[in-house]
């Protein structure tokens, strides 16, 4: 079976090779601010984060949001310390995955949530979560764990 060439040329003169031309997309880069304010041991200038990193640091700002705490943005965050001093319950559980769902759903477009994992800490006054989520643009799969904790 022999391969034939397909030779293209547009207005602009330009001649190609079709069997040959490849698609190259480019990925997106995002950068974030990380929150620990570390310095570069060089520039003595904060480390911004980058691709993934940035990713996780924005999907773990977001759910650890209150509602008011953004100006202008009322509505935005999981609400979590909201549920807190809620029974600890299964109820409270529910409510706590559903919170987390729905906030990367509707303010994280890069990420598509694959499960959320709530162990109840009650001896402690804590919830053990974990976040399990693919970031569309690198198709990889991340996860994200937080320790919420009533302090009293």
């Amino acid at each position: 079976m022999a391969s034939s060439t397909i030779q293209i040329s547009d207005s602009s003169g330009v001649i190609g090779d079709t069997q040959r031309a490849k698609v190259v997309a480019k990925k997106k880069e995002w950068s974030d601010l990380d929150l620990s304010l570390k310095l570069h041991p060089i520039r003595k200038d904060i480390v911004p984060l980058r691709d993934e990193k940035a990713v996780k640091n924005a999907v773990k700002n977001l759910i650890l949001t209150n509602f008011y705490e953004r100006p202008f943005q009322a509505a935005t965050g999981a609400n979590l310390r909201g549920l807190l001093f809620e029974p600890a319950d299964e109820i409270t559980k529910l409510a706590l995955q559903e919170s987390i769902q729905r906030v990367l759903q509707d303010y994280e477009p890069r990420v598509r949530c694959k499960g959320v994992y709530i162990n109840d800490l009650s001896d402690q006054n804590a919830y053990h979560i974990q976040v399990k989520f693919l970031i569309k643009e690198y198709d990889s799969n991340e996860n994200v764990e937080i320790v919420l904790r009533r302090l009293r």
